[in-house]
């Protein structure tokens, strides 16, 4: 089995894998300006996608451009995902560098497209691929891929953690299926997470008493997998909220699913103990001056309704921002945790509105990644998508792992 490295290699962002030439694992984008996508060109003859988030999917309608057209692999809830970041990708960047497919190609996405179901075996481009539940956002999966020779597991983005105080969206992943080699994530691989209860605990705690004294919570959330979490965390916590922002689309789609959710009567209730923003008639202005929470994208502060509650906001200490997803640097997130001001919708605004920070990551923290992995002590580690991979797997290799970093546009035989 020979590996290609497309993207994902020693950076976060644009995951791409290419196995023996014809078996695709993921295409996606790199946010930024402009935007990352994969290198190299490729033909392939199939595409498996792990998961829906844009630094895995983002290009993959661009696959479909030519004559001879890829059949895409995923759960039913990626494809439905996919579509809906495809859709808003042509939207806001159609016929510019950062859209890099037309609304051709995007027709072309449901044409070409077959679902499966965690544990359903498959043929793609010759080789068998079984999907197992990666405990990251509602449809993620490893892929494990078997040529005949060599089996290899494709964690994609996973989650582990206790099962019953994990995520309250997703299960953790439990599945550890038989392999020779491991691509793994390591995103979190110098981070350990605080307990999951914890953080929920001290975000509710804010929450309710800065709602007590009488100020608005924005909370800036990204829209597949965060926002339907922070609405089951509110839910719990009894905390009054609104839902703006493609998370309502995406809780919509995930409760059409509820057999890749923990708990669907639990995301039903959420979703009715939130109220749904359309945006007309000046409502978030209204919304923003009243005495409650709003959970809305864009999680960065890059776009998105936020635009419109962080203004009408940001002069009064009694408010509060509270930013729930890691904050990319040269993002407006991270300046505004980091300096107090952000650049928002075009204009440079100092905040005096309280900021805080807190942690509900979807991704395996180190604890979590060692334990996946040492399963897999007899198999060849291969680290991606982290800002430290070299050094991740240095630190495995000192652990007795037969582990190693490719690079970027790198290929490995097996």
């Amino acid at each position: 089995m020979n590996v290609e490295f497309l993207g994902g290699a020693r950076e976060v962002g644009r995951s791409a894998v290419l196995i023996n030439g014809e078996l695709l694992l993921d295409y996606g984008m790199k946010s930024g300006t402009p935007p990352g996508y994969p290198v190299g060109s490729v033909d392939p003859e199939a595409v498996v996608v792990s998961h829906g988030h844009l630094d895995h999917v983002g290009a993959v309608p661009a696959l479909l451009s030519g004559d001879e057209r890829p059949t895409i692999h995923w759960t039913p809830p990626t494809r439905e995902l996919a579509m809906t970041l495809a859709r808003d990708t042509l939207k806001l960047h159609g016929g510019t560098y950062g859209c890099p497919f037309t609304e051709t190609e995007l027709r072309r996405l449901t044409q070409v497209s077959e679902t499966h179901d965690y544990g359903e075996s498959f043929t793609a481009a010759g080789h068998e691929i079984t999907l197992y539940d990666a405990g990251h956002i509602p449809g993620s999966a490893h892929v494990l891929v078997d040529d005949g020779e060599t089996q290899l597991c494709y964690t994609g983005d996973f989650h582990t953690g206790h099962p019953d105080r994990g995520q309250r969206l997703v299960t953790p992943s439990t599945a550890r299926p038989d392999a020779d080699v491991v691509i793994c994530e390591s995103t979190y691989s110098d981070t350990e997470h605080d307990p999951r209860e914890q953080v929920e605990e001290r975000f509710a705690e804010s929450v309710r008493r800065t709602l007590w004294n009488g100020g608005t919570v924005v909370v800036p959330a990204f829209a597949i997998g965060r926002t339907q979490e922070l609405l089951l965390v509110c839910e719990a916590h009894d905390v009054d909220c609104y839902v703006d922002g493609m998370g309502k689309e995406v809780t919509e789609m995930c409760r059409r699913h509820p057999s890749f959710v923990r708990d669907g009567d639990a995301l039903d209730r959420a979703a009715g103990h939130a109220r749904f923003v359309t945006g007309r008639d000046g409502q978030r202005e209204r919304i923003a001056a009243e005495n409650t929470a709003i959970v809305t994208t864009s999680g960065m502060l890059s776009g998105g309704p936020a635009m419109s509650y962080i203004p009408e906001i940001r002069a009064d200490p009694t408010n509060l921002i509270a930013m729930t997803g890691h904050q990319v640097a040269g993002t407006p997130g991270h300046e505004l945790l980091d300096t107090g001001r952000a650049e928002i919708d075009g204009r440079v605004m100092a905040v005096s509105a309280r900021v805080e920070a807190y942690d509900f990551s979807a991704h395996a923290d180190r604890r979590g990644l060692l334990a996946f992995l040492d399963s897999y002590r007899d198999a060849t580690v291969l680290c991606v998508h982290g800002d430290r991979c070299p050094a991740f797997a240095d630190e495995l290799q000192e652990e007795g792992f037969d582990a190693s970093a490719p690079e970027r546009g790198e290929r490995v035989d097996l």
